[in-house]
């Protein structure tokens, strides 16, 4: 198979990637894809992403074992953005035991959190969570983000 080449140069060696169920077309998450991850993921068809504050590739559920079976891939008109839609296997895609990392609704009263945890991130991650044990200690996300 021929994997298609994407302009990674346009945002520093990173593209962004949004991933849906496939069935249902749910957004599960947004990441980020290097060369690597790019190649992995078409040639393997199971979902690769680069972690911009590890600076490594890492597989959906290499440690939660939430693995995703990627059914289709979309590349954008530019070829700097991709749509995954994959078969979430294990039924939460977010670190924080959600379906969806899309799980917190801006309300006009404050945000307001949908849905219930799936699984334990304290259980399947340990006490120091899914990033590194000086990343939770300090509350940031794998991706560089703050934790609610």
């Amino acid at each position: 198979m021929t994997i298609p080449q994407l302009d990674f140069a346009k945002l520093g060696g990173i593209l962004p990637v949004v991933v849906q169920d496939a069935a249902s077309g749910e957004v599960l998450m947004q990441a980020f894809l290097n060369q690597e991850a790019w190649d992995l993921t078409v040639r393997e068809r199971i979902a690769h992403y680069y972690s911009r504050s590890k600076g490594r590739i890492w597989k959906k559920g290499e440690r939660s074992g939430n693995i995703q079976h990627v059914e289709e891939v979309w590349i954008d008109c530019d070829d700097d953005s991709v749509l995954l839609k994959v078969r979430q296997e294990g039924g939460a895609a977010c670190h924080t035991g959600y379906r969806s990392c899309y799980h917190r609704r801006v309300d006009p009263e404050g945000i307001t959190v949908v849905g219930t945890p799936l699984f334990d991130p304290r259980e399947v991650y340990g006490p120091a969570g899914p990033g590194d044990e000086a990343e939770a200690r300090e509350g940031v996300h794998p991706t560089g983000a703050a934790h609610p």
